[in-house]
């Protein structure tokens, strides 16, 4: 198992001290500490195991000195980060990675003599099966695997879900009243299948659509599953858009203190150039893979094409992946850049926390390139 204070992706786990969540970190530590008192996080935990139940999840790219841990050609996994002091995240911890050679064995000691360790082995493998650990998006992934957890587990609030609930009603108006639109029953099928589509359940409110667009089996499972990730993405867009247009804007502008050298401010001015035209450029990949969508579901409600819309969801799981890793590298960037720096007043840091930053981002960049 590997010692967290030598990799920079977990160097700085004291930064997660007072913030839960991101679509590329799961902080079960923060969890514990704010809903450790609730029912639920007992009887639904997401690991069962005390240990791992108190532990870091991270979607991680992996680097060149870690590859010998893996008997394949992965590029992306799952860490998982066992804090040495729970109370202090600045110790570091041990680390391992789903899917690296013997990584089963390794969570089999790390739980010592847990009962239900086959259990937190099986959660771990569902969500290394996603692309980023956006909640909605990783609670309904493992709902389908059967796995139930407790919602204080996941970041998006009952609030969210209501907003997201409404988003979703306007978006596929135009296919209630085409599909489900007879003798009156337009109104009572456009509240069953806006609840079905952001449920975790395949039922027979869908069995109209899924008849029109001729999908059986596992293309059936996977395309509609996929559409909900799309439309959680645009939902998500609505308000990460302002936010990374804001970071944009201000990653040239903070200010580097302490001893500067030449060099290194050198290093830092080509770097921030050069994410900001990056972040711009995945931008723009994920705002053409959403206007695929966006077109195919015109074809369907406006244009009378199932069809087209039928090859958008038999593409869509992998469409999908691809879309979750670029969101996830703009949600990390964003999030983690409001959370260091609130407001334009705190735009200032040492340069080797700004080296760090930087680095991480570009890291984080290049898993999607690659």
């Amino acid at each position: 198992m590997r010692q967290a204070s030598t990799d920079r992706s977990v160097r700085n786990l004291g930064a997660l001290q007072r913030t839960a969540s991101t679509s590329r970190v799961l902080n079960l530590v923060a969890i514990a500490n704010s809903h450790k008192g609730e029912p639920d996080y007992h009887t639904k935990p997401f690991f069962t195991t005390p240990i791992l139940n108190e532990c870091i999840v991270l979607k991680h790219r992996i680097r060149a000195d870690e590859r010998y841990v893996f008997d394949d050609e992965r590029q992306n996994s799952t860490k998982i980060i066992l804090p040495f002091e729970r109370g202090d995240l600045r110790m570091g911890g041990r680390s391992f990675f789903v899917g690296q050679r013997g990584w089963r064995n390794i969570v089999r000691e790390a739980g010592g003599e847990a009962l239900n360790i086959e259990r937190d082995i099986r959660v771990m493998s569902a969500v290394d099966e996603v692309p980023s650990l956006d909640p909605f998006l990783l609670r309904e992934h493992l709902n389908r695997r059967g796995i139930q957890i407790a919602s204080c587990y996941f970041a998006i609030s009952e609030a969210d879900l209501g907003r997201m609930q409404d988003f979703v009603s306007m978006e596929i108006n135009n296919l209630i009243r085409l599909t489900y639109a007879t003798a009156g029953e337009g109104s009572s099928y456009s509240s069953k299948l806006v609840q079905v589509l952001l449920s975790t359940e395949i039922n027979e409110h869908l069995e109209p659509l899924r008849i029109a667009l001729r999908l059986e089996g596992e293309d059936h499972m996977e395309g509609f599953f996929s559409w909900k990730g799309f439309l959680y993405y645009k939902w998500v867009l609505n308000d990460l858009w302002p936010q990374l247009v804001d970071v944009l804007q201000e990653m040239p502008q903070v200010r580097v203190t302490g001893h500067k050298d030449a060099d290194l401010m050198a290093y830092v001015d080509r770097t921030r150039r050069r994410l900001v035209e990056t972040v711009d450029a995945k931008r723009r990949e994920v705002t053409e893979a959403l206007d695929v969508y966006d077109r195919a579901f015109a074809d369907l409600t406006k244009n009378g094409k199932p069809l087209a819309f039928r090859n958008f969801l038999l593409r869509a799981p992998k469409m999908f992946l691809m879309l979750g890793e670029r969101i996830g590298v703009i949600s990390h960037i964003t999030s983690f850049w409001r959370y260091r720096f609130p407001d334009a007043r705190s735009l200032a840091a040492p340069i080797d926390e700004v080296l760090d930053i930087l680095k991480d981002f570009e890291q984080n960049i290049t898993t999607v390139e690659e």
